[in-house]
């Protein structure tokens, strides 16, 4: 644990549930330098310096993660290693585990944009969902031995690292747009329900969900069972997707359409939290 210190007026220490976080002298929260710049995991950096400095802290953050294990690396630590003080460190991020935040930002932009590559050249849509899929688990597969660490902290619904949070927003629409752009460049959005072709964007995201969970607990090599489990769910998925297009089903996707509205959206944070 870390000696009480402070640093450019911020006192770094561990919280007793064992989270850092930092206070000022009279032990409020501390503040961020005018500047117009969101303390923790939404900082909005106004200069390229910023920028590369947040960026600087995070690529460490995640090194110090994979070598120590999320629970041993401190803030403190982080801050050395990066060669920012400890109060530069908690300027960006209000506390270790808005780094994880920070993280699935970054792995959610970087996921879109290799999946984008990889399926521009088709236009089948159970091919599309299973490239984006495919390619979630390629990008995240570095982070994969401390990921139940991350999760055990997510899988609190109260907690602001819920993939369902408010705070989660940015993340969680950068990755159901890309599966809107999964169903809108196929040649089965033409063919749905419009109605229907606004809600599934969601409803895959939350496919993913589970195949994120499942890969959580995957201890197989390569984690080849979710692998496994991705390359036959997808088929089956798109065979069901596809089958709602057809007259005599469409009191069952109605019926659908309305268990996803009442239940399951309403469950799901919409506002980015500022």
């Amino acid at each position: 644990m870390d000696d009480l210190a402070a640093t450019n007026g911020t006192n770094d220490k561990t919280s007793a549930n064992g989270t850092d976080s930092p206070e000022g002298a009279n032990g409020a929260p501390s503040t961020p330098a005018a500047g117009g710049e969101v303390r923790g995991s939404r900082a909005q950096p106004k200069t390229d310096k910023s920028e590369q400095t947040r960026a600087l802290i995070l690529e460490t953050a995640m090194r110090l993660f994979q070598e120590r294990g999320y629970d041993k690396t401190t803030m403190r630590a982080i801050a050395t290693e990066a060669g920012v003080s400890v109060g530069n460190a908690y300027y960006y991020f209000a506390a270790k585990e808005f780094l994880i935040q920070g993280f699935y930002d970054r792995m959610t932009y970087d996921h879109a944009a290799d999946a984008r590559k990889r399926m521009a050249h088709t236009r089948d849509f159970a091919e599309r969902l299973q490239i984006a899929l495919e390619s979630w688990l390629d990008t995240a597969a570095p982070y994969h031995e401390f990921a139940a660490q991350f999760f055990r902290t997510a899988a609190d619904p109260t907690s602001s690292l819920s993939p369902f949070s408010n705070e989660s927003h940015p993340a969680r629409a950068t990755a159901v747009e890309l599966f809107r752009e999964v169903l809108q460049g196929s040649e089965l959005a033409p063919k749905l329900d419009a109605e229907l072709v606004e809600l599934l964007p969601d409803v895959l995201w939350l496919h993913l969900m589970v195949v994120v969970l499942y890969w959580v607990f995957d201890r197989t090599e390569d984690t080849e069972r979710t692998r496994e489990f991705v390359r036959r769910s997808t088929p089956v998925a798109a065979r069901v997707i596809n089958l709602s297009r057809y007259r005599v089903f469409r009191p069952i996707v109605r019926d659908a359409k309305g268990l996803i509205q009442d239940f399951i959206l309403p469950t799901i944070g919409k506002t980015a939290v500022k």
